[in-house]
């Protein structure tokens, strides 16, 4: 996954942000040696499976909102969009009783549709998108608890659908490597992911946006269109998360969801890219995710209550924000 910018962005920004990024993966380092030290339990392979397990959903929902925020723009409603897909997906498998390709399917249509709807009320209606995407989320939480019954829909009768997340595909050809699906799903996200942002038109663009939208609009570029397809290929994205929190569930959860959101901006945030858009990288984000999940089990594993796991989160959040004006003060 190689770092990405914005085609104006100068070269003292990809240093910055090199090291930006170098700081977090240090942090990260340093929280494993620090919680190894503290718990000999930390590090025990069960322990690191899990880490990884809770990394993979927020992972993918961090990677969705990497590339609206890349374009200067914020999505809160990608937890709840997970969950709406996650409930779509138990409507087509379990009430329907549709075979599961067409529950995958599903899940990654509807956030792919409401991803859309979002980017058309920001790029056409020019409603801000922290509050169009506040009312999606409360439209969104809605439906779900609708749409569900407000009960948990249950995949029981869906063989397979639990091994989405929770199987080990790699760990059937090297049994000594037990990897979950849902981290290989959240790796091949992310290089997905990776290539658009470097290599593709809607990568560019992205980062255009971010970086200068008026001076992209008047190069002639139909910015609308392409900021709709920023928020539908961030919607497609979320939908996947619905499918692994689903799976690692064994249900659709309707009440799940809102929360979500704040740690997958977290994880962005402490990943290096910018607030003001225009910077980012998906390496960057999963190192963010790793943080988060790292710190919540490490001080769970220290038996720190629930709401100073919260205030540490809340901490660094802060400070990564403070990096990055520091940052930005220097170009």
């Amino acid at each position: 996954m190689t770092d990405t910018t914005a085609p104006a962005t100068k070269s003292g920004v990809r240093i910055s942000g090199a090291f930006h990024r170098l700081l977090a993966f240090s942090g990260l380092i340093a929280l494993i040696v620090v919680f190894s030290i503290a718990s000999p339990n930390f590090m025990q392979t069960q322990n690191v499976l899990a880490i990884l397990q809770a990394t993979s959903v927020n992972g993918v929902l961090a990677i969705a909102a990497t590339l609206v925020i890349i374009t200067g723009g914020i999505d809160l409603s990608v937890g709840t969009l997970m969950t709406f897909c996650a409930v779509i997906t138990g409507v087509v498998l379990t009430y329907l009783g549709l075979p599961l390709p067409l529950g995958i399917v599903a899940s990654i249509l509807a956030g792919t549709a409401c991803g859309l709807v979002s980017g058309t009320i920001i790029a056409k209606l020019k409603v801000p998108p922290f509050i169009a995407t506040l009312g999606m989320m409360l439209i969104l939480k809605g439906l779900s608890l609708v749409i569900s019954g407000t009960k948990p829909i249950y995949f029981n009768d869906t063989p397979g659908f639990n091994q989405i997340a929770l199987g080990s595909w790699v760990g059937t050809i090297f049994p000594a490597v037990p990897l979950p699906n849902g981290v290989l799903i959240l790796f091949v996200v992310a290089l997905l992911a990776a290539f658009v942002l470097g290599k593709t038109q809607l990568g560019r663009y992205t980062f255009a946006l971010g970086s200068n939208e008026e001076a992209v609009r008047l190069s002639g570029v139909n910015i609308d269109r392409w900021k709709i397809a920023v928020y539908a290929t961030a919607g497609g994205i979320c939908g996947v998360a619905g499918l692994l929190i689903a799976s690692r569930l064994n249900s659709a959860q309707p009440a799940l969801g809102q929360g979500y959101e704040l740690d997958a901006i977290a994880a962005v945030v402490i990943g290096g890219t910018s607030l003001s858009g225009g910077r980012g990288t998906v390496i960057g984000t999963l190192i963010g995710a790793l943080i988060i999940s790292v710190l919540a089990n490490g001080l769970r594993i220290l038996s720190v209550p629930q709401e100073w796991q919260t205030v540490v989160t809340g901490l660094i959040i802060i400070l990564a924000v403070y990096a990055d004006i520091l940052r930005r003060r220097t170009l």
